[in-house]
């Protein structure tokens, strides 16, 4: 049983004396019909960075079209550079990253 060493303590007799049988099964039955799982989109859609306010900013990114030394992984679809590539399987290429 788990000890809460910050809790005040109490002496055998008073424990006993408080805690009955059916005092016990509804703490526990309390414990156990707290909130399950909180949806995590929902979580972080309100959460925000502390002291960054990016309501009035708008991110552009320049999107170039695949180089001709560059190659899609047939696992994990990234574009890599030829220098990441690890295998060839059956003419799919794979980078190393997956390949291990």
């Amino acid at each position: 049983m788990a000890t809460d060493y910050d809790a005040p303590r109490r002496n055998d007799s008073e424990e006993l004396a408080e805690d009955s049988l059916e005092e016990l099964k509804a703490k526990r039955n309390d414990a156990q019909s707290g909130v399950v799982d909180a949806d995590e989109s929902e979580m972080a859609e309100n959460f925000e960075l502390p002291g960054a306010d990016l309501s009035g900013e708008e991110m552009t990114v320049k999107v170039l079209p695949k180089q001709a030394d560059e190659f899609t992984c047939s696992k994990c679809f990234l574009v890599h550079h030829r220098s990441r590539l690890a295998e060839e399987r059956g003419g799919q290429l794979v980078c190393r990253d997956c390949a291990a």
